[in-house]
C-alpha cells in the first residue's frame, strides 16, 4: 500500500474538521495531515514504548494517510506532547465513568476527568445515591475579592478541583462555610497550551460553585436525590470549557421509574435549566416490560428521548451469546454508551474505516496495528491510583468500525473472522509483553468527528440523507470561523434551550452529500436499524454498539414489539425522531438536491489552512459535547 499526500481521501468537511480539531500549532502555521501522522508514529515508540520497527511504521503511515484506520482523536491531538509525559493515561483516554455513591470523590474525580478532556459517564441510580450521608446544614460559600479569603484558588486543574472538594466538604463533613478568592485564575481568553483551548476565566467557576452550594443548601438535613446529583454533575460540565467550545460530554444513568429523572429534559414542560443539556440521559433497565408510560412520552416529541442501558447484558457477555467474556463489575457506560465501564475506569478507542478496506487480510492488519497502539497506551502511568489500578487490570479498549452502512456485504462479512483473529492476537501479544489480556477489544461508536475526516457514515448509522446540512460547533473567536464565513458558509450563534443565544460558540453549516449508493435513514425502518445493532453486537462488538435509531412516531409500537423479543441481548440503544424532533441547530438536517446545489454554489471548499492560531481545539470525538447524532 502506498499513499499520495496530495490525494488524501478527505470527506467534504474532512480537511476543515481535521484542522479545527487535531492539527497542532507549529512555529508559523499548523500541522498538515502527514505531519500529524508522523508525530503520532514517533510518539508510539517514544512515549508508548510500542517498539514499532521500520516496516510497522510504514504500515501505520500508509493506514492513516489512506484513511483505512486511525487512532482516537485524543491520540491525534496529544501524542508527542509534554502533556502525555506529565499526565500519562488520562491525557489519552476518551472516556471515563464513576458511580455517585460518595459525597465527594466521584464529583471531584469527574471534574478532573472532564478538565482533562475525557467524556464522563456516571450512575445516579437510587441504590447508589442513597448511600450518601445527609447534608449537614446550610452553609455559606462566598466568593470575595480579597487575598485574606479562607482559600485562594490556584490557577490550575488541581486548584479548581480543590475548590469543589471544599464546597462538598462544607455541606457533608464540616458544616462550616468559607470564603474564596479567584484573583490567581487566568483571565478569559488566555491560551491553555497543554490541552488546547482558551481559558474561560473565573466567571463560570464562581457561578458553578454558587449553584452547587444552592442545591446542597436546599437539601439541608436531607439526602441528595438523583436529580440533585444530575444537576451538580451537569453544572460541573457547564464549568468545563476550552476556548468556549463545549467538551464536557456526559451520560447519566438513572432508574427507569424515577419520575424526576424522566422529566429532567422534558423541555416542553418549561422551567428546565439550560445546564441539563450537558448530558445524554439513559435509564438502566434489564426488563423492557418494566418501563412506565412516562418513559415513552419523550419518544412522542415531548422532550429529549432517553437511551436504554441493559447492565445485566453488559455484565453477562461480550458479543451476543459469548458468556466466556463476562464483565461482572460493570456499572455504567461512557457518554455515547459504546464502552461498558467499572467505577473510576477509563478507556481508549480507535477507528477502522470499513468502506476503505480492500480485503480481510488488510482488515486484520489494520486492526492489529490499532490494537498494538491501544494496548501500550493502556499500560502507561496514571497519577490517579484507583484509575491506574482498574485500567491496568482490565486493559479495556474499543477498536471500532465506521461507515458500516456504506460498506459492501463482503466487507461486512469479514468482521466475525477479524474479531476471532483479534482475540487470538491479544492472548499471544499480551503474553509476549507481560500484559493482562484485554477484558474487551471491540466496539461501535457513533464516530462523530473521525467519520467526518473520510466523509463516511458515522459508525453503524445510515446516511442521514443524500443531501444534508452538517453543523459543526466552533469557538466564536476562532480564526477558523472567519475562514468559514469568508468561504461562504453560514455562521450563527448557538441558541440555548430557553431561546437565548450563547455568544461564545457558533454553529457553522456545511452542505454535504453521501454517494447515491449509501444506505439512507429514509430507506430504513426503525426495525431495520435495530437489526443492524443486533448483527454488529453478535459479529463484532464485545463492548456495545452505540446507535441512535431514527424513527417515526407511527413506528413506536413496532419498536416496543422488537424490544420485547430482543432486549435481553441489547446492551444499549437510543432513539431520535428523524424529523419533527424539536431540536434547534441539530447536527444534521435533510435538504433537497436543489438546496444543496444552491448552498454549494455559494461556498469555496476549505482545503488550505496554514496560519491559524489553533488554540480553539475541541479534543473530544463528540464535537457537540454529547453523542454526535443525538
Amino acid at each position: 500500500m502506498t499513499y499520495n499526500p496530495e490525494k488524501i481521501p478527505w470527506g467534504e468537511v474532512g480537511y476543515a474538521t481535521y484542522k479545527r480539531t487535531y492539527s497542532r500549532p507549529l512555529k508559523n502555521r499548523t500541522e498538515e495531515w502527514e505531519e500529524t501522522v508522523d508525530r503520532v508514529i514517533e510518539a508510539c515508540n517514544k512515549q508508548l514504548k510500542c517498539d514499532f520497527n521500520k516496516h510497522d511504521q510504514k504500515d501505520i503511515k500508509n493506514m492513516m494517510m489512506n484513511l483505512k484506520g486511525t487512532v482516537a482523536g485524543r491520540f491525534l491531538w496529544q501524542l508527542g506532547t509534554k502533556t502525555v509525559d506529565k499526565l500519562g493515561l488520562p491525557s489519552l483516554q476518551n472516556c471515563a465513568f464513576t458511580v455517585i455513591d460518595h459525597p465527594i470523590r466521584p464529583f471531584t474525580w469527574a471534574f478532573e476527568m472532564l478538565m482533562l478532556g475525557s467524556g464522563v459517564g456516571y450512575n445516579i441510580q437510587r441504590e447508589h445515591v442513597y448511600q450518601l450521608p445527609k447534608v449537614k446544614r446550610k452553609v455559606k460559600v462566598q466568593h470575595v475579592e480579597d487575598n485574606g479569603a479562607d482559600f485562594i484558588v490556584p490557577d490550575s486543574r488541581e486548584g479548581w478541583t480543590d475548590l469543589l472538594k471544599r464546597v462538598l466538604e462544607a455541606s457533608f463533613e464540616t458544616g462550616k462555610g468559607f470564603t474564596y478568592d479567584t484573583s490567581l485564575v487566568r483571565p478569559a481568553g488566555s491560551p491553555i497550551k497543554g490541552f488546547g483551548g482558551t481559558a474561560s476565566g473565573p466567571k463560570d467557576l464562581i457561578w458553578g460553585m454558587q449553584e452547587i452550594n444552592r442545591i446542597l443548601n436546599e437539601r439541608s438535613g436531607q439526602r441528595l436525590r438523583p436529580i440533585d446529583c444530575l444537576d451538580v454533575m451537569n453544572i460541573i460540565g457547564k464549568i468545563v470549557v476550552a476556548g468556549n467550545v463545549r467538551r464536557s460530554a456526559q451520560i447519566a444513568i438513572g432508574d427507569h421509574d424515577d419520575m424526576d429523572y424522566l422529566r429532567a429534559k422534558r423541555w416542553d414542560l418549561g422551567g428546565i435549566p439550560n445546564w441539563r443539556a450537558m448530558s445524554n440521559n439513559s435509564v438502566a433497565c434489564d426488563d423492557i416490560s418494566k418501563l412506565p408510560t412516562e418513559f415513552w412520552e419523550g419518544y412522542k416529541g415531548n422532550g429529549e428521548p432517553y437511551g436504554l442501558i441493559n447492565l445485566s447484558a453488559s455484565r453477562r457477555m461480550g458479543r451476543t451469546g459469548e458468556e466466556m467474556y463476562p464483565d461482572y463489575n460493570v456499572m455504567g457506560y461512557n457518554p455515547c454508551a459504546e464502552q461498558s465501564l467499572e467505577p473510576f475506569e477509563t478507556c481508549c478507542l480507535a477507528e477502522i474505516y470499513l468502506p476503505n478496506i480492500k480485503s480481510l487480510k488488510e482488515l486484520k492488519e489494520v486492526a492489529s496495528l490499532l490494537y498494538r497502539i491501544n494496548k501500550h497506551s493502556l499500560a502507561i502511568k496514571c497519577e490517579v491510583k484507583e484509575t491506574e489500578d482498574i485500567v491496568h487490570k482490565n486493559m479495556r479498549m474499543g477498536i471500532g468500525v465506521t461507515g458500516y452502512l456504506q460498506a459492501t456485504e463482503e466487507q461486512k462479512s469479514w468482521l466475525p473472522e477479524c474479531y476471532t483473529y483479534l482475540r487470538s492476537y491479544d492472548k499471544e501479544y499480551s503474553k509476549i509483553c507481560g500484559f493482562p489480556t484485554s477484558i474487551k477489544l471491540t466496539t461501535v461508536k457513533p464516530s462523530g468527528t473521525l467519520s467526518l475526516l473520510a466523509g463516511v457514515t458515522p459508525g453503524a448509522h445510515p446516511g442521514y440523507s443524500e443531501h444534508y446540512i452538517r453543523r459543526i460547533r466552533m469557538a466564536a473567536d476562532s480564526e477558523l470561523v472567519g475562514v468559514c464565513r469568508n468561504n461562504g458558509y453560514h455562521v450563527e450563534y448557538v441558541r440555548n434551550f430557553d431561546g437565548t443565544e450563547d455568544h461564545s460558540t457558533v454553529v457553522v453549516s456545511f452542505p454535504c452529500s453521501f454517494p447515491s449508493n449509501t444506505t439512507f435513514a429514509n430507506d430504513m425502518s426503525a426495525i431495520d436499524q435495530l437489526e443492524v445493532i443486533k448483527r454488529l453486537q453478535s459479529e463484532w462488538s464485545d463492548n456495545s454498539v452505540s446507535v441512535t435509531i431514527y424513527y417515526r412516531k407511527e413506528e413506536l409500537d413496532d419498536i416496543k414489539a422488537w424490544l420485547d423479543v430482543n432486549y435481553v441481548n441489547v446492551k444499549s440503544v437510543s432513539f431520535l425522531l428523524h424529523n419533527e424532533h424539536g431540536f434547534d441547530q441539530a447536527p444534521m438536517e435533510e435538504i433537497t438536491k436543489e438546496d444543496y446545489m444552491k448552498m454549494k454554489k455559494g461556498t469555496t471548499p476549505i482545503m488550505s489552512l496554514n496560519q491559524l492560531n489553533m488554540y480553539d481545539i475541541d479534543i473530544s470525538d463528540c464535537d457537540t459535547g454529547a453523542c454526535p447524532v443525538r
